[in-house]
This record gives C-alpha cells, sequence and structure tokens, in this order.
C-alpha cells in the first residue's frame, strides 16, 4: 500500500480560511459505505442519521494558545516555539523554528523577557526539551502571550480564538484542534440528548503527529507521533451499554476514534485507560468500538484520509473526495464535513 494511493486534487481556493458565524451551518456530505451512496445536507440534519440508543463520542480536549514568538537572547534572532507536550511542571517537548539555531543551552525570550526558557535536549524527530522560568502562573503568562496553533494551510488570522475550540472543550493540553466537532453547538448537543443519544466524553490531547506528512512510500513504515489519551469511568460505561444493547458507537472526528480504538478489548468492548497512543488505523484495520464516524475532509497522503477510508475503502473515499472538490466543498480544519455510516448498521 503506497502512500500515493491516498493523493487527491484540491484546488487552493476550496481550503477553508475562516470559520463560518454559525457552527451548525457547514455543508454536510453523507456516505453510506454500504451502498456507496452520497448526499448532501446541511450540518444540522445530523439528527436525522441519529437513533435513540446510539452514543456519540467527543473529545472533550481544549487548545492551549501554544505559538510563542520570541528571540534567542544572545543574537536576537527570531524564533518561534510550538507547545507539544508537558513533560514536567516547566518542561515542554516542542517545536522550535529554525531549529538549527537552537542547540541545547540555548536561552530565549517571549514578550520582552516575561518569559524565558532554555532548550535542555534535542528530543526524537528533531524536537525540543524546553524548560521555561517565569514569575506567577505559567497558563495566564501563556494566554497572555501564546496565539492559536493554527495549521499552516490557515493563512488569515483568527479573530475569536474560541471559534478554533468546541463548544464542549474543557482540559487543556491540545496543539490543534479535534475539529469535527467544531460543527457542534451547546443548542444542537442538547436536542441531540433530547432525541435520546447518549454522549460520551474522552480526551485526546491532539498532537502535531496526527497531521505530519506521511514521508516514506511504504504507508505500513510511517511512524505514528504519540499522543496522551483518557477514557473514564463513565465513558467507557455509556459506551459498553450501548454496545451491549445493540446501538451504534458514533466517532465525532478521528482523535474520537483512535482514543476508543486504542482502548478496545478485542471481545468489542471498551476499557478505562489513561496512556499514550500511537495507533495508526489504515486500510486493513478491524474497528472493535467505532460504528459509524463524524469527520471534516483531509488532506492527500495524510493518515487522516487513511483512517477514514479504513472505514469505507480507499475507492469509495477517493470518489467522495472527487465529488466534494466537484461540488466545491470547504476543506480542513474549518471547511465542511461528513457522516460515514452503514446504513446495514441501522
Amino acid at each position: 500500500m503506497k502512500t500515493s494511493d491516498f493523493y487527491y486534487d484540491l484546488p487552493e481556493e476550496l481550503i477553508a480560511q475562516d470559520p463560518l458565524a454559525d457552527r451548525s451551518s457547514s455543508r454536510l456530505m453523507t456516505l453510506d459505505v454500504s451502498t456507496g451512496e452520497i448526499r448532501h445536507r446541511v450540518f444540522r440534519d445530523i439528527v436525522e442519521y441519529l437513533h435513540p440508543g446510539d452514543c456519540l463520542v467527543i473529545n472533550n480536549t481544549r487548545v492551549i494558545p501554544a505559538r510563542l514568538l520570541g528571540v534567542k537572547k544572545d543574537t536576537g534572532a527570531k524564533i518561534e516555539v510550538l507547545l507539544l507536550k508537558r513533560l514536567g511542571k516547566d518542561e515542554w517537548e516542542t517545536l522550535v523554528r529554525p531549529g538549527k539555531k537552537c542547540r541545547p543551552g540555548a536561552e530565549l525570550s517571549f514578550g520582552d523577557g516575561l518569559l524565558t526558557a532554555t532548550v535542555k535536549d534535542v528530543l526524537e524527530e528533531g524536537n525540543r526539551l524546553v524548560e521555561f522560568h517565569y514569575d506567577g502562573i505559567f497558563e495566564e503568562i501563556l494566554d497572555q502571550l501564546g496565539q492559536m496553533p493554527l495549521p499552516p494551510y490557515i493563512t488569515h488570522q483568527l479573530q475569536d480564538k474560541e471559534r478554533y475550540q468546541t463548544v464542549y472543550a474543557k482540559f487543556e493540553g491540545s496543539a490543534a484542534a479535534p475539529t469535527a466537532g467544531l460543527h457542534f453547538t451547546k443548542e444542537l448537543l442538547q436536542e441531540i440528548r433530547d432525541m435520546g443519544v447518549r454522549i460520551a466524553e474522552v480526551t485526546l490531547h491532539v498532537g502535531l503527529g496526527t497531521f505530519r506528512p506521511v514521508k516514506v512510500d511504504d504507508v505500513t513504515e510511517h511512524h505514528m507521533h504519540v499522543e496522551s489519551y483518557q477514557v473514564n469511568a463513565e465513558a467507557a460505561r455509556i459506551i459498553n451499554e450501548t454496545k451491549a444493547n445493540g446501538g451504534r458507537v458514533i466517532c465525532v472526528g478521528t482523535t474520537s476514534c483512535r482514543t476508543v480504538e486504542s482502548a478496545a478489548n478485542e471481545d468489542g468492548t471498551i476499557r478505562v485507560e489513561n496512556g499514550d497512543t500511537g495507533i495508526f488505523i489504515y486500510p486493513g484495520y478491524k474497528f472493535k468500538i467505532m460504528d459509524a464516524l463524524i469527520t471534516n475532509f483531509h488532506l492527500p497522503e495524510s493518515t487522516l484520509i487513511m483512517l477514514v477510508a479504513a472505514y469505507s475503502s480507499r475507492e469509495m473515499i477517493l470518489n467522495a473526495y472527487k465529488t466534494a472538490v466537484e461540488e466545491r466543498y470547504r476543506f480542513f480544519s474549518f471547511g465542511d464535513a461528513m457522516f460515514l455510516y452503514r446504513s446495514s448498521d441501522e
């Protein structure tokens, strides 16, 4: 299986640069993977595809303003630091640009010295271990100095930081938003609850590994970056009861999917778990928990389009993406959504 097998042509103007004023008014493509049938709807129509007894799994991670712009103390050279994962109270795994200028021992300054840092080590894949120094509360300083870590394909300035958060975001730790959840409003979620659909909250702190390009020709040789996740007792109970009662487990986004599949048992139940996952889902994978998926449109040759193809098929998903381009759907983080399901399960 080659990486190039997951390539498709995307006109640049279809990359959504700004979120819509109404989260739930984005377009929704539905794909019945039992038949290949495609329909074009509006996202709030998702309620027509949900049934009492189903379970919606959402990722309640919250994006931190993880992008810091500063300088090297000795030269004044500009430096960009992206926080990836907290390793200790003041130690973080980071992505530093330009990395060559930041060898161990380098001293960095942000906000005219309000926050300073020392590069401690070079980690796997060239990331840096950085220790921060400050007076006060780190999170408050970060909120003051940090910027939202929007993907590089978004060139517009985000006016409202909360538009890169889901309405149910709780636990800080992500370097990117679980973007499928951006389509939900609090009102839509309440409508779904009132229908008798249960909602299970899991947590996966999204790192950049999810979005790293696949640089190997053979898909199976790609190495996923590890991300931390948690499935608590309540979420496990709701998911297991849903499966036992014949309901569907519908994941909101690839991060929710990767979380439940990481904590899955071979018998199709899910366990309470708190750990790290480097799970890589691509065609040939047998899903143990997820029955249907709400997701956005993903980059060509990415691990995310491979995950979606694992649920349907490579041919079916590439045809759906070709249709989305022809129908002028909006792509990527602030773009439109897909709902993939099997009518044979209903």
